[in-house]
């Protein structure tokens, strides 16, 4: 019998800052208090929203993203994920429109996964400086794209009570119902780090944090309204098995605050394929477990614990251990960890394991972020030589040292120009690229959906 999937729908916006993250954790917590089993996701590549969607609803989330992931693997997951709930909620990117040039099917904008999905979108739009003129957005975001249903607004970072009804009054004389105001409190606001949020597990009063968003969103918000409107969702069709192939039988895999980026449904996948998956601390001074036949050094924030790092000799140690004879992988601040040093931000060098000729440093930052397709350019573990990968890059380190056989090459969406990405030595690999999927190309159905 197949299990009831849950309706869902996407909280949005029109830009980055505008109250999202607000939004969609205070309705997840405050629906989760409910008792309602709310099903979290994310559009787009992130890793630290998720953690704390999981943190306010009890449930892991999951990334969509339809630039690097085809329709199959999309309907899957929100069918694994809606599996036994009662609503998933998704949370935009950026805007609501905002992605790259298509691949294959879709941008990786939040749009897309709403006219995959059939999902209306609940968008939140900060009113701040403007009053009637949010009426010119929303009728804007409504007619912009037909895959879009705009089920109704969310303002945001409204001043006073004659602001918010010269807002509302505006944008519901368009048809377009507005479910809530929420006045601007800088005091809910979440610490924030050079890659967004603070990690969930890093911030302090987690709990009451959470609490005190659902709070203001339910004091602020119809939530009844907003879940009246939750529609759509992955077809029974979607259900089945996804093919993954695991870089090892016996994964071991770093896990703790200085490595702390893993894709769910990429641990899952390798799982689901009958991979073993067993979790170390390098902060804790834990080698990778010597039973194990293949090592994932994750990415995270290496940077803020390169002294521990550097400290922990029974991990590099044992890291060296496991490279003489089994592959290792490091993905950005993992692939940092597999080289000779790492420079702080105040300009102090770690040393590192040692096992790349590579050297990197935060005291001159500089942003690199974009999707990717990365070509591998011999077999590894990931696979054959020739394979595509698709995913993303996203950090501030500078290369002061790269030398020997690169890992990859990679284009960038927005050129067909390749470059060399990160390094192979022996059995040890790394690059800045995060992996978020291998993809076989969009459905027909899929490509009408959307």
């Amino acid at each position: 019998m197949t299990p009831d999937i849950a309706p869902g729908l996407i909280l949005a916006a029109l830009r980055s800052g505008a109250g999202k993250t607000t939004l969609a954790l205070g309705a997840m917590r405050a629906l989760t208090r409910r008792g309602l089993r709310v099903a979290p996701a994310k559009c787009g590549p992130d890793y630290i929203d998720p953690a704390f969607h999981a943190a306010a609803t009890g449930r892991a989330s999951i990334n969509l993203d339809g630039w690097a992931m085809d329709a199959s693997l999309l309907f899957h997951l929100c069918a694994r994920a809606a599996e036994q709930a009662d609503v998933v909620i998704a949370e935009g990117a950026m805007g609501l429109f905002d992605g790259a040039p298509p691949l294959d099917f879709a941008s990786g904008a939040a749009a897309d996964i709403a006219g995959l999905m059939r999902w209306p979108v609940v968008l939140i739009l900060d009113v701040s400086g403007q009053g009637q003129s949010a009426a010119v957005l929303a009728r804007g975001a409504a007619a912009h794209d037909p895959r879009v249903s705009i089920a109704g607004v969310v303002l945001n970072k409204v001043a006073s009570e004659r602001h918010r009804k010269l807002c509302s009054d505006a944008i519901e004389a368009l048809g377009v119902p507005v479910f809530g105001a929420l006045p601007r409190v800088e005091a809910l606001a979440l610490p924030e780090r050079h890659l967004g949020l603070v990690q969930a597990a890093e911030t302090e009063g987690l709990a009451a944090r959470l609490d005190g968003l659902a709070d203001f969103v339910e004091t602020n918000v119809d939530l009844d309204a907003i879940l009246a409107c939750a529609a759509g969702g992955a077809g029974r069709q979607a259900m089945q098995d996804i093919q993954t192939t695991p870089p090892g039988q016996r994964i071991a895999i770093a896990r703790d605050a200085a490595f702390s980026f893993h894709y769910p449904h990429l641990l899952e996948g390798w799982r689901e394929a009958g991979a073993e998956l067993f979790f170390f601390s390098p902060l804790a001074d834990e080698p990778p477990p010597e039973a194990c036949d293949f090592c994932w050094l994750a990415g995270g924030y290496p940077e803020l614990h390169a002294g521990r790092i550097a400290a922990a000799q029974v991990f590099l140690e044992g890291l060296r251990c496991f490279a003489r004879d089994r592959p290792v992988h490091g993905e950005c601040g993992g692939y940092m960890a597999l080289g000779d040093g790492l420079v702080d931000a105040v300009g102090a060098r770690h040393a590192m394991a040692g096992l790349l000729r590579l050297e990197t440093s935060f005291s001159q930052r500089k942003l690199t972020l974009g999707y990717r397709r990365a070509t591998l350019l011999a077999p590894h573990a990931l696979g054959a030589s020739g394979a595509i990968l698709y995913g993303h890059e996203f950090h501030y380190a500078v290369t002061l040292r790269e030398e020997g056989e690169a890992f990859a090459e990679v284009r960038d969406a927005y050129s067909q120009d390749a470059r060399r990405c990160g390094l192979r030595r022996g059995t040890v690999s790394g690059s800045f690229f995060h992996l978020l999927a291998t993809k076989k190309g969009a459905t027909d159905e899929a490509v009408a959906r959307v």
